[in-house]
């Protein structure tokens, strides 16, 4: 009896670890916010569809108009409630891709503007890379409190070269151009990962 509670003691322990991957990676946790397994910044550019003449370049589109309570409240319109979808290019510089050039990866997903006061959002997205570097994904999710210089959005898991990832974006607007463009410095620590 007490050589099976050893066995399944030393099961439940091994399960509750999580020592190595079914491919035999093995699983790394930080110790601390200072030093996460992996970082990386990478740039994100939104290009939002204008109606007019940029559908060549548009990378996100609305789906839903802002409410007409967006407008009602505040005169000048915060988009509450409009959806956006987007199919955005992630870089590792500032600069857009060249004609032709491929993105360091693309961030596939939506965000929705979720208040009426002012500005802010709610992203959920997925970073999905496909270069010789790295391929597989990174999932990404949270509020993106536009008036605060920093905000931060949880890693909430991946696969490929980010198995199972978990760890925070700090995320700082870097640049804008009108409503129809804006780029996002994605400082991406990883605090697990599998190696």
């Amino acid at each position: 009896m007490q050589g099976r509670r050893t066995v399944l003691v030393m099961f439940l322990l091994g399960l509750a670890m999580g020592a190595t991957a079914a491919d035999g990676r093995r699983r790394l946790v930080s110790s601390s916010p200072d030093e996460p397994c992996k970082k990386m910044t990478l740039y994100y550019h939104d290009i939002l569809y204008n109606g007019v003449n940029n559908t060549a370049n548009a990378t996100a589109a609305p789906v839903t108009k802002p409410t007409a309570l967006s407008t009602a409240f505040k005169p000048n319109g915060t988009y509450f409630g409009m959806l956006v979808v987007f199919d955005d290019p992630i870089t590792e510089g500032k600069a857009l891709p060249a004609a032709g050039e491929e993105p360091a990866a693309r961030a596939q997903g939506f965000y929705f503007y979720d208040k009426k006061e002012t500005f802010n959002a709610w992203l959920c997205f997925s970073i999905v890379f496909n270069s010789t570097a790295c391929k597989g994904t990174l999932n990404l999710m949270g509020a993106d409190l536009m008036d605060e210089k920093t905000r931060d959005l949880s890693v909430i898991g991946g696969t490929g070269d980010f198995f199972m990832a978990r760890g925070v974006a700090t995320i700082r607007t870097d640049a804008t151009e009108g409503y129809f463009y804006f780029r996002l410095e994605m400082d991406i620590k990883l605090y697990e990962c599998y190696v």
